[in-house]
Order: structure tokens, then sequence, then C-alpha cells
């Protein structure tokens, strides 16, 4: 079968040909972090402020994206991983269209966020870590999963009866128990803005 594929990708316009027309670096931010943690609000602020200075960047966020092309896809640790391997890979033509892509995925294992940064790219891939303790994700509980798998409705969830295995040397550390929403996402605005403004090469 794969020798009845043809890609194309190098006939096609390249990622420094889209940089430039958008006047911008394309990097994947990789926010991950226990359920509750602030993920989707801090990535959904930051993408505002990317946009209201001129910045182009696209959030994919877990339920969105279970909710289509990983509709099929259950919470098994091989379903997990598949989950993030078929993110990462539409993170790659993202970031190979010149644009700032900012994940936001439980992703809980070390392994897990290993394959999705072997398959972005070293170099296109920054691991931010919404650092926030399980009790606090526990007492905001707004989606009401950690109710449900304290009373056993929910099999396998992260933090509770599967494991989080938190980045042990994260790009960046956003400790969301001492910070506001717009602070956490103005902390992740300073530490991207010197690695996506466009420089001539």
């Amino acid at each position: 079968m794969a020798d009845n594929i043809h890609p194309i990708f190098d006939r096609l316009l390249q990622r420094s040909d889209r940089e430039k027309k958008l006047n911008q670096r394309s990097k994947v931010l990789w926010l991950t972090g226990l359920s509750g943690s602030g993920k989707s609000t801090v990535a959904q602020a930051l993408e505002r402020r990317l946009h209201n200075e001129g910045y182009f960047a696209q959030v994919l966020d877990g339920d969105n994206i279970r909710s289509g092309i990983n509709s099929n896809l259950s919470f098994s640790p091989e379903d997990r991983l598949e989950n993030i391997r078929r993110i990462a890979e539409i993170s790659k033509l993202y970031v190979n269209s010149g644009i700032i892509t900012i994940n936001s995925f439980v992703s809980p294992t070390i392994a897990i966020r290993q394959k999705a940064k072997e398959i972005i790219g070293e170099d296109d891939f920054l691991e931010i870590f919404i650092n926030t303790p399980l009790h606090i994700c526990e007492a905001r509980d707004v989606k009401g999963l950690y109710k449900k798998a304290r009373a056993g409705e929910i099999k396998g969830f992260t933090g509770i009866d599967a494991p989080y295995e938190a980045p042990p040397n994260p790009d960046l550390n956003v400790p969301t128990e001492n910070l506001s929403i717009e602070e956490s996402a103005e902390m992740i605005y300073e530490f991207l803005l010197d690695k996506v403004k466009y420089k001539l090469t």
C-alpha cells in the first residue's frame, strides 16, 4: 500500500513562505495539566492576546477534538495515545502552515507527550505545564467529572484512578494557584513572544 502513496510536500508552498506572509514564526504550545487546571481558559485568553497583537493563532482543545475528528476514541491507554498522535499530526500541519498552535490536552503521561514532541519536532514543541494542584482542580470541578469519578461513575479518570505524570522539565511552568487567568496567559505570552517574532534570516 505504501508503494502507492506519493507525497507532494516538496512541491507545495513551504513553511518559510507562509511565515513570511503571516509575519510570524510558527510554534506548537502544548498545554498539559489535570482536568480543571485551567488549560482551556488560559488557551482562550492567550489566543485572544496573540490575536490582538497581530499574530495568527489557533487553539486545539481536548473536548473540541473529541467531539469531532477523535469522536470514535475512548479513554483507554491505547486510544489516549491515538488521540494524541492524531492531534500531533494536525499540529504539524498547522506549524508547517505558519500558524501558532495552542494545544490544550491533559495528555497525562510523559511518554504520550514525548510521542507528540517527536511527531511535531523538538524545535517546534513547547511544553507548558498548567500547574494546578489536584485539590484545587477537584474543588472547581466545572464539568462535574471529579464527582462522577469519586462516585465510580467514570473509570480511568486522570488524577483519581489513573495517573498524571507532571512534566519534570517543562519549557514553562505556570503555577496557576497564585495567578489569574489573565496573568497566566500573559506569562505564556511573554515567554513566547521572542520565539514567534518574525526575523529575516
